[in-house]
């Protein structure tokens, strides 16, 4: 899995460069870590970060959400739709 921020001429307080649709899966990793994910529609977020060992759920998304977090997978058991991956 690539990670762009080993690079520290990027920093994570940059604003995105790069964007892609996720289809969640259940142990296919991302193919990169990401900075943030938007929700494109409303539903739970299941998703392991990418300094943990177990996954954790977001209930309740909105449309329109922004979590800024370093995400490794998007879990099949996700119900949230149109999941964009800011890199």
């Amino acid at each position: 899995m690539s990670d762009p921020f080993n690079d520290p001429s990027i920093s994570l307080s940059d604003p995105a460069s790069s964007a892609y649709s996720v289809t969640p899966h259940a142990s296919n990793p991302l193919p990169y870590i990401t900075r943030a994910i938007y929700i494109g529609g409303t539903g739970t977020l299941v998703c392991r970060l990418n300094k943990d060992s177990s996954d954790v759920t977001f209930v309740g998304l909105p449309t329109g959400t922004l979590l800024p977090i370093r995400a490794e997978y998007i879990r099949a058991t996700s119900t949230a739709t149109n999941i964009i991956a800011l890199i």
